[in-house]
């Protein structure tokens, strides 16, 4: 009796450990996703499109990158419907912003 009710709680704590690693994978994608904001928000404040090219480049696999150009400043958005590990797995939807002063000449 005391065997069964070990391998479930074995279960249980396989499955939570299995959780846990999905959601850190998730926040390393969120974490990639804000420094691709970052850089791209710099150097395109900067005036280096080639710079923000190379940024976007690296960007994690799918995610989209939009900029918003103002008078003062630029905003970049980084979007992501995050899978990790399977394609099958339900997406997240991951998504976030930077904003740079311009810089003058």
């Amino acid at each position: 009796m005391v065997t069964a009710e070990l391998a479930f709680a074995w279960l249980f704590v396989a499955g939570f450990v299995i959780l846990v690693a999905w959601v850190v994978a998730l926040l390393l994608l969120l974490a990639s996703c804000q420094a691709t904001a970052g850089e791209v928000a710099r150097q395109e404040a900067r005036g280096d499109h080639a710079g923000a090219q190379l940024a976007i480049a690296d960007a994690p696999a799918e995610a989209e990158v939009e900029i918003f150009r103002t008078g003062e400043s630029v905003r970049v958005r980084v979007s992501l419907a995050a899978r990790p590990w399977a394609s099958w797995l339900p997406a997240v939807p991951l998504q976030t912003q930077a904003q740079v002063l311009v810089e003058n000449r």
